[in-house]
C-alpha cells in the first residue's frame, strides 16, 4: 500500500491493493474527528437569481451547481477544496464525459472521493444533481 500523501484538510489515500481512480477523483480521504463538516443538500443547475434551471446542457448546469455547492460552502466557512466526498447524479451515463470534464477543472487536488449514479429522473427535470461532505480541520 502507498502511504497517504498530506494535502489540504485530510490526506488522498491510494492504494494499488483497489483499483485507481479513473476520473477526477481519489479511491478515498482520510480526516481527524478534531475538526467540523458541512454537508451539503443536493444542487442542480438552478440560478439563483431566477431560480431557473440554467440553459445549455449538462456542462453548464454542472458548472451552475459546483458554483451554488461552493457558495453553500462558503456559507459554512469553507471551499470546494475542502470537499472530501461527492455524489454525483446523472440523469442519463451519456452526460458523465461532460460532467466529468467541468467536474475536473472546478475540484482543486486533491480531489474529492466521488460516486457518480444515474438516477431515473432529477428535480425539475435536470441532467446533474451534486451533494458534498467537507471538512474544515
Amino acid at each position: 500500500m502507498n502511504a497517504p500523501r498530506a494535502a489540504g484538510t485530510g490526506a488522498a489515500l491510494r492504494t494499488d491493493e483497489a483499483p485507481a481512480a479513473i476520473g477526477p477523483y481519489v479511491q478515498g480521504r482520510t480526516g481527524t474527528l478534531a475538526g467540523r463538516w458541512i454537508v451539503t443538500s443536493g444542487q442542480i443547475g438552478l440560478d439563483p437569481k431566477t431560480g431557473a434551471l440554467v440553459p445549455g446542457g449538462v456542462a453548464a448546469e454542472t458548472e451552475r451547481v459546483i458554483a451554488n455547492l461552493a457558495a453553500v460552502l462558503a456559507a459554512g466557512g469553507g471551499s470546494l477544496a475542502d470537499v472530501v466526498k461527492t455524489t454525483v447524479y446523472l440523469a442519463d451515463m451519456a452526460d458523465f464525459a461532460a460532467m466529468n470534464d467541468v467536474y475536473a477543472a472546478r475540484f482543486p487536488d486533491p480531489k474529492p472521493a466521488r460516486t457518480t449514479i444515474a438516477a431515473r429522473e432529477l428535480p425539475k427535470s435536470c441532467r446533474v444533481e451534486i451533494e458534498a461532505w467537507a471538512f474544515l480541520a
